[in-house]
């Protein structure tokens, strides 16, 4: 399998650490969206970050249906997923409110980085700094009971995405939130970081 993507993404970083936790050989492609978007465009017309190519040549696009994909192929006892119902319920809303942060960390990283300052709209931009602290302070409320991880001994899905967020908003916007505002997520991002699969494909 190919996986093609830069690591700065968290939504390409969450694909490939979980990739490397279930033991599910691939190469990867450092292929920006931005600076190589005609090389990337020949792999995924619609470029977009990760693209997994499969071993049958198929194209998977968005970390989440990629990882449905990499759930069904891999071994069920490495499976990333809580099997009971209350904890798989748990998980899911863990991992929204992860995705939920980088979405709306990548949304003020575009606004000001790719936006001219006369064009932004600073009430949206204020309610999307608004959504990314709620999102941040809801996950730091669930990951407080992490212990050592949150749902075994071992991190599965809800810890990867969660690290991976985190790191990547203290990384892309460190005025927006600070090393101590949130204790338990920054232990978990430091735990996960020391990880051989989160050192194997670090932020970059």
């Amino acid at each position: 399998m190919r996986l093609i993507g830069m690591l700065d993404s968290p939504y390409m970083r969450r694909v490939a650490i979980s990739l490397r936790m279930l033991n599910l050989p691939f190469s990867h492609e450092s292929l920006s969206v931005f600076r190589t978007f005609e090389a990337f465009s020949k792999i995924n017309p619609v470029v977009k970050a990760p693209s997994l190519v499969t071993e049958e040549g198929v194209v998977l696009m968005d970390s989440c249906l990629i990882l449905e994909y990499a759930e069904r192929i891999a071994e069920p006892a490495l499976g990333l997923t809580p099997a009971e119902i209350t904890h798989f319920t748990r998980s899911q809303r863990i991992i929204g409110l992860a995705l939920a942060a980088c979405e709306k960390s990548v949304q003020i990283v575009y606004e000001h980085d790719l936006r001219p300052s006369e064009k932004r709209h600073q009430p949206w931009l204020d309610r999307v700094h608004g959504q990314l602290a709620d999102a941040y302070r809801l996950l730091e409320a669930e990951v407080q009971q992490a212990d050592p991880w949150i749902f075994a001994d071992r991190p599965l899905q809800a810890d990867i995405t969660s690290a991976v967020a985190y790191r990547f908003t203290r990384e892309m916007l460190p005025d927006v939130i600070a090393a101590g505002d949130y204790p338990a997520l920054a232990a978990l991002s430091e735990k996960s970081e020391a990880s051989e699969a989160f050192l194997a494909y670090p932020f970059s």
